[in-house]
């Protein structure tokens, strides 16, 4: 059984900064990849960005140059700083991980966390 656990959300004014984290725990033999998604009220769910295991790193267009999402293999966690925050990365973050998890013959599986609200007033 693997969970992925967010925290670090909350609310804070434009311009501010805030760190989420997500750890992974479980049965857990490798993780691939991690990485955040986004989705805000009556929208899709956007990719914000997402960290491989050997550190290579994409970004969504809105937060480029703004998020910078970053990896501790040894503890399974990844986080994404985000500065230079706006009142529309307001949304509810989650955390996405693919992972293999012991006794499944080396399957890849995707998980994702339960989400962490994110606002950013104006």
């Amino acid at each position: 059984q693997v969970q992925l656990v967010e925290s670090g959300g909350g609310l804070v004014q434009a311009g501010g900064s805030l760190r989420l984290s997500c750890a992974a725990s479980g049965s857990i033999l490798s993780i691939l990849a991690m990485g955040w998604y986004r989705q805000a009220p009556g929208k899709q769910r956007e990719s914000v960005a997402r960290i491989t295991s050997i550190g290579s790193t994409n970004y969504g267009n809105s937060v480029k140059g703004r998020f910078t999402i970053s990896r501790d293999n040894a503890k399974n966690t990844v986080y994404l700083q985000m500065n230079g925050l706006k009142p529309e990365d307001t949304a509810v973050y989650y955390c996405n991980a693919d992972l293999v998890v012991a006794g499944t013959s080396g399957k890849l599986t995707n998980y994702w966390g339960q989400g962490t609200q994110v606002t950013v007033s104006s």
